[in-house]
């Protein structure tokens, strides 16, 4: 048994089997248990700036984070953790770490809205109002650049 590690990688350097661990985790948690029909290929894992940022526990995938370039800023997205690795923080960890391989930079999350004191805890502040994507309420968040 080993202990969670961080991994992250651009999508020209994950595995095939990585790929799949990592759209199998968004499928389960957005998909079947949030029960949400939503297109979840949207070609942006492609991108050349976009970073997977996931925990490995014992050779599976606990959580993952996607971190995309957005216009003139980063946009973190697709926090997920599988069901039984909730509760150890590694959905932190993973928003911890992008946020530092962003640095100086603004960054902005469309979060769902019962999660909005769990962003702020990273500096994350409402941007907008409350709006409806799949059929689930969110709200747009943003982190201004430190120092900024």
């Amino acid at each position: 048994m080993t202990g969670p590690q961080l991994r992250v990688a651009t999508f020209a350097d994950l595995t095939a089997r990585q790929l799949h661990d990592l759209l199998r985790l968004r499928v389960d948690v957005f998909v079947v248990e949030q029960e949400c029909a939503y297109p979840e290929l949207d070609g942006r894992d492609t991108e050349p700036g976009t970073e997977h940022l996931w925990v490995e526990v014992d050779g599976a995938v606990a959580a993952c984070v996607r971190v995309l370039e957005g216009d003139g800023c980063a946009i973190i997205g697709r926090v997920a953790t599988a069901q039984g690795h909730r509760g150890h923080g590694y959905a932190a960890d993973l928003v911890r770490l992008a946020l530092d391989r962003i640095g100086n930079r603004r960054t902005v999350i469309g979060a769902q809205t019962y999660l909005e004191g769990w962003y702020a805890r990273f500096g994350f502040v409402r941007s907008g109002p409350d709006y409806v994507e799949d059929g689930i309420p969110h709200l747009p968040m943003v982190r201004e650049a430190p120092g900024a």
